[in-house]
């Protein structure tokens, strides 16, 4: 069975917007709707497929966030093209199912569709705890992934039946086998989170990095976003003077410019090959400034991928500086590559040989410069520790 079943047609022009308007200076003409879908070369061909998923079912305190996808069609629709070369489909939506699970399976099966043929899925919700479908996906096909999320929260709450939007976390890490090999939250504000959660993260060698210290060295979460492989963004992780449209939106959080910036790094990632947008509730949005935003975040996730590099680095590979920190206190030195061309930054484990190949993809650790400081300081920056434990 086609994953094309589970997805409806949605009216462009009922968005306000019309298509050879201003032929080649609107984004919406460069988008290709492929509504209903199928294999074919023009979807094969493409780089992007963009997805709503009117689902807000789960989606604690901030019910009307199922109207999203299109609220926020009309706004990106409407902003400039970014690369003449970028191929962009737009599948429609998600048909809600009589079931949540039903609504699940169905983005489980397109996501995965999507994934086998090098498509990156832009998923627009909707409730967070579509999250966790979305790694079922990765699942299904036996990936071994890191998770990231651009949160004010850590959504583990424990003891729940069905994942919501502040327990799918919990859902992913308890699956079993367990196809997650790390995950980081960016952005995650103390005054909502449990010390005992964060407690359980650390245990898990798992990443968080506070507001604040993200805010005041943006450039140091660009390795986080280029080690997803799949990227959850809450909008309630932006303040709510700029984001006002979300049920569970603070007074403090990225300003709107800030992640925007975000969303290039992880547009350059390019091992990040899904990203979803949720929690955004028009019913509580003012003048559309929130999906405004939101839309603006997609742009420039698509401007940063149309710079991606693919630069990187293996033991033979060539444009790369190598450098060598000795650590007196392990058995291996620390290996850290350079690339010439982006000035880039990533760190080499050590694995066993029968780990070799299924953990290939997380033996090279992106990394900053302030890393190779920290090594050549005799002192183990803590990405590295971490990523390391995991191996062990």
């Amino acid at each position: 069975m086609k994953a094309s079943v589970f997805l409806e047609k949605f009216d462009a022009e009922k968005l306000g917007f019309i298509s050879g308007v201003e032929d080649n200076k609107l984004l919406g003409n460069h988008i290709v709707q492929l509504q209903p879908y199928s294999m074919d070369d023009e979807l094969r061909s493409a780089d992007i497929a963009l997805i709503g998923v009117n689902e807000a079912r789960h989606a604690l305190n901030n019910e009307g966030c199922e109207m999203a996808p299109n609220q926020i069609r009309k706004y990106l629709y409407n902003l400039t093209p970014v690369h003449k070369n970028l191929k962009i489909v737009d599948l429609g939506n998600i048909k809600q199912g009589a079931h949540l699970s039903d609504t699940y399976f169905a983005l489980k099966a397109v996501v995965a569709e999507l994934l086998l043929e090098d498509v990156i899925p832009i998923v627009i919700g909707g409730g967070q705890d579509l999250t966790y479908p979305i790694y079922l996906a990765f699942e299904s096909l036996e990936r071994i992934i890191n998770l990231v999320a651009i949160d004010s929260r850590f959504n583990q709450v424990l003891n729940t039946e069905e994942p919501d939007s502040q327990s799918y976390l919990s859902h992913i890490i308890m699956r079993n086998p367990s196809f997650l090999f790390n995950y980081a939250n960016i952005g995650y504000q103390t005054h909502f989170v449990n010390q005992d959660d964060l407690k359980l993260l650390d245990n898990l060698f798992f990443d968080a990095y506070r507001l604040g210290s993200v805010r005041s060295d943006l450039p140091e979460a660009e390795p986080i976003l280029r080690n997803a492989d799949m990227l959850t963004f809450d909008i309630s992780a932006i303040r709510q003077s700029d984001a006002p449209g979300n049920g569970n939106a603070s007074p403090n959080g990225f300003f709107g410019d800030e992640a925007c910036q975000l969303m290039r790094y992880a547009g350059l990632a390019e091992r990040l090959s899904c990203i979803g947008f949720f929690e955004t509730n028009p019913l509580l949005d003012h003048n559309g400034q929130t999906v405004h935003l939101v839309a603006q975040l997609i742009w420039y996730f698509l401007e940063g991928f149309t710079l991606r590099s693919n630069d990187f680095p293996t033991e033979k590979s060539e444009g790369f500086i190598k450098y060598t920190a000795t650590q007196p206190g392990l058995n291996n030195d620390m290996i850290f590559y350079k690339s010439k061309l982006t000035d880039r930054w990533w760190m080499q484990l050590p694995v066993s040989n029968d780990k070799a190949d299924t953990l290939s993809r997380h033996v090279m650790i992106p990394c900053s410069y302030n890393d190779y400081l920290k090594a050549v300081k005799s002192e183990v920056p803590d990405r590295w520790w971490k990523a390391y434990q995991k191996l062990m």
